[in-house]
This record gives structure tokens, C-alpha cells and sequence, in this order.
């Protein structure tokens, strides 16, 4: 971005009454001027962030019983379904052996009742017995049968209880803190949780955009669905201050403004392929972004009057205050401008007091100042 600088000098008639008689007093004001273009600037916009894992689970016992064994240490990364504890698997496995031995003699009952009932359908065909003694056999069946159901119930409830006794990981991912260790006795009432696994291969790292911000990329997509979508590749500034070498893209935005906060959360994803992002971490998301064929100007060249953002143009030798509508970049130092400038106008770049004094001048009387030459002809 390229300013061209040039220098009026400028004699502000100034009249001050004293009474009944009027003095004239010239000042000699000096004060830069640039012509304003078009350009491309590239600017970054960054966004407090907060880093989870894709995926964090709390693993809590199932079961209760002491623990006997502890196969992991914390910060390990461990796999879909690794074992990371065994609670005491004794009194399951009995109960499960229990369970075995009542399905086989409800099977026994079955084959028993089976055969009470097949011989009575011979004999009632027969006419030795009556149709009572028939519908009873089939009764004691249908009972057997039944046990049958209910003690492999039984089984595979026991069984059930018998891998629960292994915890072990629901996905890929690292281990958290482990405030049980062998011996301590567990359920599945405990406060804390056995440990928690965090699925860090891929990092959801979560920021929020205010609703002017939201607005203003709706009406530049079009629509709501794409200004997900419009986000170009993004990056994250780690809580050291360096930069996270790898990119990132914008997945989702929430479609709730948080009626505290009046923004909106969203959310981008990283690859961390390193385990450098960690689940709980904090950053900040830088955003790039490219303005094409936009005027910049610097803050110093503007003024504000009752949130009115001012600057002065320079018309015909004549400098008009005028209203204009800008985006702060976040150097902190320059205006993107909205409205009311036009490529080749021609404003003044006041600075320090002297901007503040031609403003107030502006304000006070006249909407305009001319500008004069050393030798009083005006310009």
C-alpha cells in the first residue's frame, strides 16, 4: 500500500471579537496530504480459541470390585480398545460359571418336559388319557421352556459383567489423569472417573464471531450455510506464542447468538498428527484474509464527532469534511474505507494536535477551509 505525500500550506483566517471591534489573526498551518487508490491488502483478524480433542470420553467401571491390575500411565496413547484396567474378575467369573450351570439344567428341564409331552400326544391319540392331562404336559413345557429363556438371560448378563471388568479405551487417543490405582475399590457410583481418554489426531479448536461479524460474511456468502465454507485455511497461535505449523480449516458455526455474550461459537478442526495441541490448551485462531480493490487510509487522516467518523477532502483548493464509513484493521492503524471516498480523492493527513484543532474548527464554524499559497493566492 502506497501513500503519495505532498504539503499545502494553509493560512486559517481566524476572527476574534474583543468587544465592538473585530482582529484579524492568521495562523500558518502546515498539514500532509495523500491521494487515495485502490489496492489489494492481505490482513489477519485473531480470535481467543480454545483446544479440545475430536473425541473425549470418561471411562467409568461398570461394575464394582477392587481394582487388580493398572496397565497404563498417564499420558500414554493407547488404542480402540486396549485394556487399560481389570477390576477383580474372580466373583464374575463364578457368577458367570453359576449362570453356565443353570442354562444346562433348564436345558435338561426342556428335553424332560419335551418328552412328558410328546409320549401324552400318543397316548391322548390313543384315547388313554383325557385332553386335560395333554394340555397340562404342554403346560409344564411352555414352564420349562421359559426357565430356559430366563437363565440365559441369566448367562449372558453374567457374562456381560465378566468383560466389563476389562475398561478399556473407546478409541485411539491419550490417557488422562488416573486417580485410582491397583487396589482401590471402584463402581459404577465413584465421583471421578477410572481416567479419561482424549482422541487428539484430530484437534477441534473452538472461537467465537459476533453478530455484526456474522452479518457481514452472511451478506458477502449470500447465505448463512457458506460462510463456513468461505473461511480460507486458518492457523493457530500457540499459548507460547509460536505458530502451530500446521493449517486448519473453519467446519461449523453455531447457529444460536449466546444471549451473554452476543456471539456465536465456531469451530475449525487440526490435523495433530504430533500430539503438539493438547486437549484443554488455550490459543489464539488467526484468520486471513484478502481485501481486493479496497481504499486504506491511516486512522490519523480521520476524525469522529458524535460516532460520526469524518476526514477532510480537498475539492478545488478546498478542504470539506466528510462522512465516511470504515472497517478497522487490526494493525490498529488504518481504515479500510466503506463509503465516501472515491478512488483519486485527495485528503488530508492530520496528525497529532494539529488534527484535533482542524476538527474542532470543522465543528465549530465553517464546513469547509480554503487552502493559500506562500504569496496569499489561493490554490
Amino acid at each position: 500500500m502506497r501513500f503519495k505525500n505532498y504539503y499545502f500550506t494553509l493560512f486559517a483566517l481566524l476572527l476574534v471579537a474583543c468587544g465592538n471591534k473585530q482582529e484579524k489573526q492568521d495562523a500558518l498551518l502546515e498539514y500532509p496530504v495523500m491521494s487515495v487508490r485502490k489496492d489489494t491488502i492481505e490482513t489477519v483478524e485473531s480470535y481467543p480459541a480454545t483446544i479440545q480433542g475430536r473425541q473425549v470420553v470418561e471411562l467409568y467401571p461398570q461394575v464394582s470390585g477392587v481394582i487388580s491390575k493398572l496397565l497404563v500411565k498417564e499420558g500414554e496413547r493407547v488404542k480402540q480398545g486396549q485394556v487399560l484396567f481389570v477390576i477383580d474378575q474372580v466373583p464374575y467369573q463364578a457368577a458367570l460359571l453359576t449362570a453356565e450351570a443353570n442354562v444346562a439344567a433348564a436345558q435338561a428341564q426342556v428335553e424332560v418336559a419335551q418328552l412328558e409331552y410328546d409320549s401324552k400326544q400318543i397316548l391322548y391319540k390313543e384315547e388313554v388319557i383325557s385332553e386335560y392331562d395333554l394340555s397340562m404336559a404342554k403346560s409344564a413345557l411352555a414352564i420349562a421352556e421359559a426357565g430356559l429363556e430366563q437363565a440365559k438371560a441369566q448367562e449372558t448378563n453374567a457374562r456381560n459383567d465378566l468383560s466389563y471388568t476389562e475398561v478399556k479405551s473407546p478409541c485411539n487417543g491419550v490417557v488422562g489423569t488416573l486417580p485410582y490405582r491397583a487396589g482401590a475399590l471402584v463402581g459404577p457410583s465413584v465421583s471421578q472417573p477410572l481416567t479419561t481418554v482424549s482422541d487428539t489426531e484430530q484437534m477441534y479448536v473452538y472461537f467465537s464471531l459476533t453478530e455484526r461479524e456474522l452479518i457481514s460474511r452472511m451478506q458477502q456468502q449470500g447465505s448463512f450455510d457458506k460462510v463456513a465454507e468461505s473461511f480460507p485455511l486458518v492457523s493457530i497461535q500457540m499459548a507460547n506464542g509460536d505458530n502451530y505449523p500446521m493449517k486448519g480449516k473453519v467446519e461449523s458455526i453455531s447457529g444460536i447468538v449466546e444471549k451473554s455474550t452476543g456471539a456465536l461459537l465456531a469451530r475449525a478442526v487440526f490435523p495433530n498428527p504430533n500430539g503438539i495441541l493438547l486437549t484443554g490448551s488455550t490459543g489464539r485462531l488467526v484468520v486471513p484474509n484478502t481485501h481486493n480493490d479496497v481504499i486504506v487510509i491511516p486512522q490519523t487522516a480521520t476524525f469522529e464527532i458524535m460516532n460520526k467518523t469524518y476526514a477532510y477532502k480537498v475539492v478545488d483548493g478546498v478542504a470539506h469534511s466528510a462522512i465516511i464509513s470504515v472497517q478497522p484493521l487490526s494493525d490498529g492503524l488504518n481504515y479500510i474505507v466503506l463509503s465516501g471516498l472515491n478512488e483519486g480523492d485527495v485528503i488530508i493527513m492530520m496528525m497529532g494536535a494539529s488534527s484535533k484543532g482542524l476538527g474542532d474548527l470543522a465543528f465549530k464554524s465553517m464546513p469547509s477551509l480554503h487552502f493559500f499559497s506562500l504569496s496569499g493566492m489561493a490554490m
